[in-house]
């Protein structure tokens, strides 16, 4: 089921993929790492790692993509993630046969996955940049300070390896 939002700034498209046999944290895992980036390094991303819970991910990518581009004429190469999410849906139960006639239950977690792409132009993309590093985590916000840049030589100074 793909929606469509249209906010004041930049047009915005979702597809949500439902009922995904796969458990939330394990899609999690892959989602963190996809987050805020650009659409065709997101596909690089997806395509080299190792996990089972890529595939489903990268055909929801490719589906927003495609109905950003046909229904609503937006480029590719100006997509961006600027929100993913990932609930738990409904367990899925199953019988497993065991020893002496009797059966045993067994839960299938399913989740409900999220992708929003948003179109993002080129003098946008610096604010972009600066939204996504401040709402990433709510615990871990990083604050740019202009420092002097100074350069410390842990050799010469004695190092890590100085202490008894």
């Amino acid at each position: 089921m793909i929606k469509k939002r249209k906010k004041n700034l930049s047009t915005e498209v979702y597809a949500l993929g439902q009922h995904i046999c796969i458990s939330a944290h394990k899609a999690r895992r892959v989602i963190d790492q996809i987050r805020g980036r650009s659409y065709e390094e997101t596909l690089m991303i997806l395509e080299l790692m190792p996990y089972r819970a890529c595939y489903p991910i990268l055909k929801l990518i490719y589906s927003a993509a495609a109905n950003a581009s046909h229904n609503m004429g937006l480029d590719e190469a100006n997509l961006v993630i600027s929100k993913v999410e990932v609930s738990e849906g409904t367990a899925v139960k199953r019988l497993k046969p065991r020893a002496r006639g009797r059966s045993y239950l067994i839960k299938r977690p399913t989740c409900h996955i999220t992708i929003v792409l948003k179109d993002i132009s080129l003098y946008e993309y610096e604010e972009f940049e600066k939204y996504i590093m401040y709402s990433k985590k709510p615990g871990l916000i990083i604050k740019k300070k202009k420092k002097n840049l100074t350069c410390h030589d842990t050799y010469s100074s004695g190092g890590l390896w100085d202490k008894k």
